[in-house]
């Protein structure tokens, strides 16, 4: 593999801009979990607490790389900013471009060429979930005890009763199946009059909860009565998935206050929701260590996709934006926050992604993970904590065969090795490929969101060279993706190519079904959720057997 040392002539801006609040602003820290504990876990507990760690991981919706304190946004984040300091801040870590992919990617620790979900998301009109055959994360920390609660934005399917999170192993669910819908009424139209109600307890619609609460809060609430009724000498696993910073752009008006000076009316209501979202984790941080669970905890945050522009997200100075597999659209928010760190304080520069999580956890779990299981994910676990070098060394962002192809797009433009029409993405070391149609590929400065915005915006945009569908970056040296290599290092592009054509041989069939009918709310007491019923199925499959029998009936006697 070719050196690091490239582009070395290259000047390359410094990725990161480093800015850290106090705990005052908290009004606790790590070292006073102590003091701030009830005794309410030592009298519920019985015996030895567990050697297995409590698991917390907090994802958020379309949080763009730039908005977070420490990345220099003018968006206030104090709570993410101190996390992250007294944690490791995870600074080449990655995700997918979008939210079903790095949802059922995090839970299966899977690429979604191994899942059957390498297009786009699962519609919420789709007879489509994650195949029930994958094996779950929750799954396996119930095997080895854990107590598993998720709360949030499941986005994984949900047509069968099958689909649903407590049957993928979740004891408890309280929240929402589809990709978005309303802050307050927790209402989704898909299309013009397919429209339902879209907020559950465990199987059943949470009818008795539609009090008009905001859903950050009121998910924020659930965790909290989750964590004072659960007994803290027993492992638990938390899996808090917020509906922020998702669109609908939504926020109870006190966030607003320190961001009226915002001209962009969608960055002002963007911040307002990121800035509910920080005091959302400082109250579940809060709650963890008056229940006492922190000291034996780890809480891992990560964005699942980058941010969205049109919709108030930054990715400055990354390329791209949500939904593409430019740096903007895949490369995360993310870090681990524990008391069993051993380096705190420090910065993790290894590559990082998030199938990585499913291996990682189960270990810290003292699981098992069987070998029949073919997982793409690695234990980083001792990168992260202690500084080793990832065992990660490859990326594949994603190989999607049913994307609109790019029309200039050929197996000659790919060697005779990969047709460069398909939309594909790997990372190998220091070397990113793109190939295909990547999507939309500016780069949009903070100037965009004020007054002073289109000029310098339009300076930024890129004008594409006629035919173009293979593109090469340096990753480490140009992380901005700004200097396009494949003319200058055809046999690395090759090196890529014949990578990709690997990972593709392993690939199962695309899952994307068109949509169905009886989905539609009108059909289900106006509640968006399970409606294919394998009764009606076996029905079908009846008459249709004995329609065949008297079909062959028919041309028996015909042929008498």
């Amino acid at each position: 593999m070719v050196a690091v040392g490239v582009l070395a002539g290259l000047s390359v801006l410094s990725l990161l801009t480093y800015g850290y609040l106090a705990w005052d602003s908290l009004g606790l820290g790590p070292g006073d979990a102590e003091a701030t504990r009830t005794g309410l876990g030592e009298e519920r507990g019985a015996g030895a607490p567990s050697s297995q760690p409590h698991i917390i991981f907090i994802l958020a919706d379309d949080q763009g790389f730039r908005d977070v304190g420490y990345h220099g946004s003018e968006i206030r984040t104090p709570t993410l900013d101190k996390l992250a300091a007294e944690g490791v801040k995870l600074e080449n870590y990655y995700v997918q471009p979008m939210c079903t992919p790095s949802r059922s990617q995090f839970i299966t620790g899977k690429y979604q060429i191994h899942t059957g979900l390498q297009h786009s998301i699962i519609r919420p009109t789709q007879p489509n979930c994650l195949p029930l055959d994958n094996v779950m994360l929750p799954q396996k920390l119930k095997e080895v005890g854990y107590s598993t609660h998720m709360v949030g934005k499941w986005h994984l399917g949900f047509y069968r009763r099958e689909c649903m999170p407590t049957q993928r192993g979740f004891d408890t669910f309280f929240g929402s199946l589809l990709g978005s819908g309303d802050y307050y009424t927790h209402f989704k139209c898909d299309s013009p009059g397919i429209c339902g109600y879209d907020l559950y307890e465990n199987d059943n619609a949470a009818w008795d909860h539609d009090n008009g609460i905001y859903s950050t809060q009121m998910y924020t609430q659930k965790v909290q009565q989750i964590l004072a009724s659960h007994n803290p000498r027993k492992p638990i696993f938390l899996y808090i998935a917020y509906q922020a910073v998702h669109s609908p752009l939504q926020a109870p008006g006190k966030y607003f206050e320190h961001y009226r000076s915002i001209n962009n009316i969608n960055r002002r209501r963007y911040a307002a929701m990121l800035a509910c979202l920080d005091e959302a984790i400082n109250n579940v941080t809060l709650a963890l260590k008056k229940y006492g669970y922190y000291e034996n905890s780890i809480i891992i945050y990560s964005s699942d996709n980058g941010g969205q522009p049109m919709a108030g997200g930054s990715n400055w100075p990354l390329r791209g934006s949500k939904g593409t597999y430019w740096e903007g659209g895949i490369r995360a928010v993310g870090f681990v926050h524990s008391p069993l760190l051993k380096n705190k304080g420090s910065v993790c520069k290894e590559l990082v992604h998030i199938t990585d999580w499913f291996p990682t956890l189960i270990t810290l779990a003292e699981g098992q993970i069987n070998e029949d299981i073919q997982l793409d994910g690695y234990d980083i676990w001792e990168t992260i904590s202690e500084g080793r070098r990832s065992p990660r060394v490859d990326i594949l962002h994603n190989i999607d065969p049913i994307y609109t192809k790019a029309k200039n797009g050929s197996w000659a433009a790919g060697y005779g090795i990969w047709n460069t029409a398909i939309q594909s993405a790997i990372r190998v070391n220091h070397w990113k490929l793109l190939t295909g149609n990547p999507g939309y590929s500016d780069w949009v400065p903070p100037q965009a969101f004020s007054n002073a915005g289109p000029n310098r915006w339009h300076n930024e945009r890129v004008s594409w060279s006629a035919g173009k569908t293979v593109w090469l970056f340096n990753i480490t040296a140009d992380p901005y993706e700004r200097v396009d290599l494949s003319a200058r290092y055809p046999d690395v592009v090759k090196q890529l190519l014949r990578r990709l054509s690997q990972f593709n041989k392993t690939a199962v069939p695309v899952r994307y079904p068109p949509k169905d009918p009886r989905s539609n709310p009108k059909l289900n007491g106006g509640v968006w959720g399970p409606w294919f019923k394998e009764d009606e199925k076996k029905k079908k499959s009846d008459k249709s057997k004995g329609a065949n029998k008297q079909k062959k009936n028919k041309s028996k006697k015909k042929a008498n």
